[in-house]
């Protein structure tokens, strides 16, 4: 399998972890490869943001295109994954509802995270923690 795609994510945020370990599920072509927004690799994907900067959102690095963020990163990662492509081409013709949907959700994500149980959260990071182990 290639993991030739990033996906950064926040690992300090449970809800976040676990939304990556869906997706990495989702993911049969086996094409994304997690990356934590607080590592170093993140800094060398992301040349040019501070520290906070990386964390404002999730990002997905497609080799040969610009990082995407935000509302654009999950066009991009709904692009890659099986059954995806209809769902991506909705929210690539609404980018700026997709964004506002996406900042909704991120800006309250501590709220969402209730919705998910803790242990929940905890099986998926270590899912995430072994996937991303694996290289």
């Amino acid at each position: 399998m290639a993991r030739d795609v990033a996906l950064l994510y926040d690992r300090d945020c449970g809800f976040c972890t676990w939304v990556v370990d869906v997706v990495l599920r989702w993911d049969r072509a086996g094409r994304l490869r997690p990356v934590a927004l607080q590592d170093d690799e993140a800094a060398r994907l992301l040349p040019g943001l501070t520290p906070e900067q990386r964390l404002e959102a999730v990002r997905v690095v497609v080799p040969g295109r610009p990082p995407a963020s935000g509302g654009a990163a999950l066009t991009e990662l709904l692009r890659l994954l099986p059954g995806g492509t209809a769902p991506a081409t909705v929210l690539a013709a609404v980018p700026r509802l997709t964004e506002r949907a996406y900042r909704s959700v991120a800006d309250h994500r501590s709220l969402v995270s209730k919705a998910v149980p803790a242990p929940v959260k905890e099986r998926a990071r270590e899912r995430v923690r072994r996937f991303a182990a694996q290289g």
